[in-house]
């Protein structure tokens, strides 16, 4: 889970006194970003790089105490048995240790910031995982006139690095643990998504370990300039989702339009300052009738202010409707101040969310914050962790109708489910971002209004088949009418796959009919596979949604 934070997610229940007691949880060679940072005026990044570059890479083996440290991520339903764990801090590392995989034919993977939401990297076959947090730099690289961010670097060091290095900021998730490295080339989108794109769509570059034909590991930089001959793998890494053609060392971020040499003016202005909203309502005043249409309202509301030039591209809020054994749920809003008129912007939003249904919300936050606290603090998006989930998800692009609202409702109030932590999330989409073409990027669902995160979040192992099989439940009661699954091209359009579910490939939970390659990647799949053939004809890199070679 890597855009919406789990965390945001949790504050509910813990208000209500009945919830788990959580613990808080270009070929560019190292000299190159040397370079960039003496550029910049960092004698101490450059000293770091430089050292990095000669140091040795750190192999962990199952009889050092750091490898059950290392063989899971944030999920920990997940625990691998690798070989080893190759600890890297530069691209001639990743090549060496990808080299060594093919020759010894070991199934390799790669680990940035470890939120995925399946076993990807973890399952029985893997036996070597290239560890990339210590790839962490951030840089202005002077050469290509572009932002290097490494994939080690965790989005909360992102955002806090281009703000007070240069006032600008990537328009990523709001989990500030989650890795850049997954997070960028699975789409990325976050809180100021609506008014500034995509993360992808500020991507200019990649650089990539890749194998070849001959199995020999390489590295090689493709660009998105349209005479670059290796344009095609920058375009499949903007919303392919990891571990698909090798392994991204290096992203080099500049928004398209923007010239010079100036980093303060090569990506988005980062907000001052943020309006923040968190409101609740209490399940003992709801019944089907006023739920569903407080859902209904939320869609409505964004299906007619998500226009790339609406004012309301300017508004983000997370609908967390979380099972009523919590007691009640919240609805998490920001809108950029710089707005016009961010005061009204809310109090209409918020207006027209309740009309109708008979209801009253109690406000929780509503305050003006600096907007480097509420992308890493407030707890509106930012909370304590949860060490077990199982998530599913889809794309909404017009009003959600009244089977899926009451089918909602039906598994939100089930009595044979008490987990205060499973949820429906409703996610603002649009704006901006439906203004880049469907094929443009790799990310191809451009015309959406909101997203939907099903979720269950928990701590004990033996609760795990009650809380896999509601969010199974729920997710195939919603879309009963298209087959257990989001089809694309309707009111919904198929799914994310920064939301990876194994489950969207099992004929016995997806009866559609549709292969889960359209869903997630609709008319963009014979393209990636292309870009499969060419990049990684042996399939070196592949899990369960991972490209199929043609």
């Amino acid at each position: 889970m890597t855009d919406v934070s789990r965390r945001g997610l949790m504050k509910g229940a813990a208000l209500t006194g009945g919830a788990l007691a959580l613990p808080a949880l270009g070929v560019a060679s190292a000299a190159g970003t040397a370079q960039a940072a003496v550029v910049e005026g960092t004698e101490e990044v450059a000293a770091d790089a430089a050292a990095r570059a000669v140091a040795a890479p750190i192999t962990v083996t199952p009889a050092d105490p750091r490898y059950k440290g290392l063989i899971s991520g944030s999920n920990q339903r997940w625990v691998g048995t690798p070989d080893y764990v190759r600890i890297v801090s530069s691209t001639d590392q990743v090549v060496r240790a990808v080299q060594e995989a093919v020759d010894k034919g070991l199934k390799v993977v790669v680990r940035s910031g470890g939120h995925c939401d399946e076993d990807f990297t973890t399952n029985s076959e893997v036996k070597v995982v290239i560890e990339m947090s210590g790839l962490n730099n951030i840089a202005y690289d002077a050469e290509r006139r572009a932002i290097s961010v490494e994939p080690g670097a965790l989005l909360g060091t992102v955002y806090r690095t281009l703000y007070k290095r240069w006032g600008v900021v990537l328009p990523g998730g709001t989990c500030p643990t989650v890795g850049a490295g997954g997070h960028i080339q699975g789409g990325g989108y976050g809180a100021l998504s609506r008014s500034r794109g995509l993360t992808v769509d500020h991507l200019y570059a990649v650089e990539v370990v890749h194998v070849d034909r001959a199995g020999r590991a390489r590295k090689v930089v493709a660009t998105r300039e349209a005479n670059d001959p290796n344009r095609d793998l920058w375009w499949a890494h903007t919303g392919a989702g990891g571990g698909n053609f090798g392994v991204v060392t290096r992203y080099w971020l500049r928004s398209p339009g923007a010239t010079g040499d100036d980093p303060s003016k090569l990506l988005p202005k980062a907000p001052s300052e943020v309006l923040l909203s968190d409101v609740s309502w209490s399940w003992a005043d709801l019944n089907e009738a006023s739920f569903t249409r407080l859902a209904r309202n939320f869609t409505a509301w964004h299906e007619a202010n998500s226009a790339p030039d609406s004012p309301g591209r300017f508004l983000y809020s997370q609908f967390k409707a979380m099972h009523k054994a919590a007691g009640y749920f919240r609805m998490s809003t920001q809108v950029d101040a710089g707005a016009p008129d961010p005061e009204g912007l809310l109090d209409g939003f918020l207006a027209a969310v309740s009309e109708g249904t008979g209801v009253r919300y109690t406000v929780g936050d509503r305050y003006r914050a600096p907007w480097m606290y509420a992308v890493t603090e407030w707890s509106g998006f930012v909370e304590a962790a949860v060490p077990r989930w199982k998530s599913k998800a889809a794309y909404v692009r017009r009003t959600m109708p009244q089977d899926q609202l009451s089918a909602l409702y039906r598994q939100l109030t089930r009595d044979d489910y008490a987990g205060p932590y499973g949820m429906a999330a409703i996610v603002s989409f649009g704006g901006k971002i439906n203004e880049v073409g469907t094929s443009d990027t790799a990310t191809a669902q451009r015309d959406s209004v909101a997203k939907m995160l099903y979720c269950a979040l928990w701590t004990d192992p033996t609760q795990d088949e009650a809380n896999k099989r509601w969010v199974r439940e729920a997710y195939a009661d919603v879309y009963a009418s298209t087959g257990g699954v989001p089809r694309t091209g309707g009111v919904n359009d198929g799914c994310y796959i920064n939301y990876a579910d194994a489950d969207i490939a099992d004929p016995s939970f997806n009866t559609s009919g549709i292969p889960w390659h359209q869903l997630y990647f609709k008319g963009n799949y014979p393209r990636l596979q292309q870009v499969k053939s060419r990049w990684d004809p042996r399939n070196v890199f592949s899990h369960r949604l991972s490209i199929q070679l043609p």
